[in-house]
């Protein structure tokens, strides 16, 4: 509407935007010169380096903080390289990877300077811990929208390694304790943002983490960590928990670790000797690169994580399974929203499409995304008991509200959507709610709905489809679409600016309620009709998957 009103004035501006000298920022001895991007009116740093590189000898080792940058002037114009990973038609086209990855990228309103202290978005990619790359994620409509309504903030995304580079396993990295280095890239890049941003007119005091999906299971881990409620003020996970994904001991995991050593050349002789790293400390970056490209290629399959977060003990990311920590309220008090999709489970139920899934067929699917076992009696029973309470009918599978329609595929598919979408990320996000609003933490929970008419039918609102919608960019061009993710750029950056969805600026749009244990509800979010609905949905089954977590090594 301002754009009707206001036209020469707007076109005024974009004149002299076009004018603008690079941005630059002083930090330490040297000029970090940025890039403007003038149709947003945001001005962009990227690739600035927050560790040292981790090659050579710094292979599968902790982070080094980088504490200042050689050089008179620093050419921030564009991304750094990605990390290593497996690059994947259509979701890694034009990737450039590297080990020395492990930088930070920074958007802000043109023109902020120096101790402006405008609060801070920091994302966390997502990609199951083996792909993912921040130069995915633009976060320039993120800031233009904050500045059009009053509430100027400033973006930050960053990189941290994957795969066996961030998260090696095995016996030799426990013994080592060279675990969850990625999440250790984490906490590195939040310390760098703490000591710089506000020289790019940052507030270090108000800094909201948010991700989605491994990225969200990631701040999860997290907050289960010593140094995360100094560094961050609040949080926002979306499609993620801290116990989405199973826990193990790294010992557990031995044999899939010496596959991949022996399947790099130069230590394939010594992949069985307890004493590899060194070997792969020594290797090029093409050698082990290509090990980890043909171990995935084997082994690709969504519903069977290798390279994830593993039990680290005392004083790591994981000391314990997250369900047990949540019992004994050892974690952070930061005030969150957390939510879901209502079709998390389609991605990983490709299984489920394959004609004679039989029960037995599938119980053998279920076990193996939880395998190796605890106690394996307990864990048959547990997953028979799971079948039992998601029977083989269509109209209670997911896809959710498609009835009888079967989309030409078995019905194992609609069954074993909605037994995934559950055990992995709804089940997790209420347990993770109903732990912190016992404790009185701040919490929000949101539940998104809204249809996906230009995706497939059988996906549903599939797991990661509201990315778009939070960077202000749906694919969906219906006016229902675009006034949901103006809606939900307005709680976002209201929650990051306030601790708070509800600040009454931007989009006219529904009060968000906190969770509460007397009061559990979600915001549904569909453009249609967003408004409050009851936590209760499946609430026999999820009441079995949270008080089985122990079995399912959650």
């Amino acid at each position: 509407m301002h754009i009707l009103c206001f036209p020469s004035l707007f076109y005024l501006s974009h004149l002299v935007l076009a004018a603008r000298a690079a941005p630059e920022v002083r930090l330490g001895g040297t000029t970090i010169i940025g890039r403007d991007i003038t149709e947003s009116n945001v001005d962009f740093f990227g690739g600035i380096p927050f560790a040292e590189p981790p090659v050579g000898k710094s292979r599968f080792k902790s982070p080094v903080l980088k504490t200042n940058l050689k050089g008179q002037t620093f050419n921030a114009t564009e991304y750094g390289f990605s990390c290593i990973q497996p690059l994947i038609p259509g979701l890694s086209d034009g990737l450039e990877i590297s080990e020395d990855c492990l930088t930070v990228n920074i958007h802000r309103p043109a023109g902020t300077r120096r101790g402006e202290k405008l609060p801070v978005l920091f994302w966390t990619y997502g990609g199951g811990f083996v792909i993912g790359a921040s130069n995915n994620f633009n976060g320039s409509e993120i800031v233009a929208h904050s500045v059009r309504r009053g509430t100027p903030v400033v973006y930050v995304n960053f990189n941290y390694r994957l795969g066996p580079f961030g998260f090696p396993t095995g016996k030799e990295a426990q013994d080592r304790r060279e675990l969850n280095l990625g999440l250790e890239d984490v906490i590195a890049a939040l310390k760098w943002v703490n000591a710089n941003i506000d020289a790019f007119g940052g507030d270090k005091d108000k800094v909201t983490i948010f991700g989605a999906s491994a990225g969200a299971m990631a701040i999860g881990m997290l907050y289960l960590h010593p140094e995360f409620e100094r560094l961050v003020r609040g949080a926002i996970f979306e499609s993620g928990s801290p116990n989405s994904s199973p826990s193990f001991s790294a010992a557990v995991r031995e044999s899939g670790w010496q596959s991949f050593v022996s399947a790099v050349p130069s230590c394939s002789n010594i992949s069985t000797s307890g004493n590899a790293l060194p070997c792969l400390q020594s290797v090029s970056e093409a050698e082990i690169s290509d090990a980890y490209m043909t171990t995935f290629a084997e082994g690709l399959d969504p519903t069977v994580l290798f390279w994830i977060p593993m039990i680290d003990g005392r004083g790591g990311f994981l000391p314990d399974t997250p369900s047990k920590l949540y019992q004994q309220g050892k974690f952070a008090k930061v005030p969150f929203i957390a939510g879901t999709n209502l079709d998390e489970g389609t991605f990983l139920a490709n299984a489920g499409r394959q004609p004679g899934m039989t029960e037995d067929i599938l119980k053998i699917k279920l076990i193996e995304t939880v395998s190796p076992p605890r106690d394996e009696a307990q864990l048959n029973s547990t997953i028979s008991r799971l079948l039992e309470l998601y029977p083989d009918v269509p109209t209670l599978g997911s896809p959710y509200g498609t009835g009888d329609e079967l989309f030409d595929l078995p019905s194992s598919y609609k069954r074993l959507s909605s037994i995934m979408g559950d055990l992995v990320f709804q089940a997790p996000r209420r347990q993770w709610m109903d732990a912190a609003s016992k404790l009185n933490v701040k919490s929000y929970g949101y539940l998104f709905t809204q249809p996906q008419p230009l995706g497939d039918p059988s996906l549903g609102v599939e797991h990661g489809v509201e990315f778009p919608y939070v960077y202000g960019t749906p694919l969906d061009p219906s006016p229902s679409a675009r006034k949901l993710s103006t809606a939900m750029l307005d709680y976002w950056i209201s929650f990051t600016v306030n601790l708070d969805p509800n600040d009454n600026k931007g989009t006219q749009r529904p009060v968000w309620p906190r969770y509460k244990e007397s009061n559990k509800v979600l915001l549904q979010l569909d453009g249609n009709n967003i408004t409050t609905v009851p936590d209760t949905y499946r609430e026999e089954q999820i009441s079995f998957i949270i008080a089985n977590t122990p079995s399912l090594r959650r």
